[in-house]
């Protein structure tokens, strides 16, 4: 599998519920480095513009008022197929569908309110990650 990055952001229900350090600590146990990592929070504007892809969806509404409901944290994972890996540890988007041990399936309280948010593609991560950092702030182990 090739190095690659991949953007993963713990929504704000993950951060009230203070599950950042059992997240970080499944990231790092499955190989994946930290390359970026900040504390944020966006305004409903930011969160529009990241989430626009959804824009004309019946749940665009509630997500981005609930991504901007309060803090997250973001982060650029970086590794052998960061990507599949990141996406496996997080399980399936609504927490119900999620196999044991995933994160949605431990953490998460429902599918708008699922704990993380991870790229699904090369393509959408390098947009993802360029959305919340600078070339300054990736200390790249690729």
């Amino acid at each position: 599998m090739p190095k690659e990055r991949t953007l993963s952001i713990i929504k704000p229900d993950g951060v009230k519920n203070k599950h950042v350090g059992n997240i970080l600590q499944r990231f790092e146990d499955a190989g994946l480095t930290i390359a970026a990592m900040k504390k944020t929070r966006l305004s409903r504007t930011e969160a529009e513009t990241f989430y626009a892809v959804h824009r004309e969806r019946p749940f665009f509404a509630s997500l981005t008022g609930f991504m901007s409901s309060g803090p997250v944290v973001v982060s650029v994972l970086e590794g052998d197929g960061a990507i599949e890996k990141n996406r496996a540890l997080m399980g399936a988007t609504n927490p119900a569908d999620a196999d044991d041990g995933t994160i949605r399936k431990d953490l998460a309280e429902s599918l708008e309110a699922n704990t993380v948010h991870g790229s699904d593609a090369p393509e959408t991560a390098a947009v993802e990650i360029r959305f919340f950092f600078s070339d300054k702030e990736l200390i790249s182990t690729i």
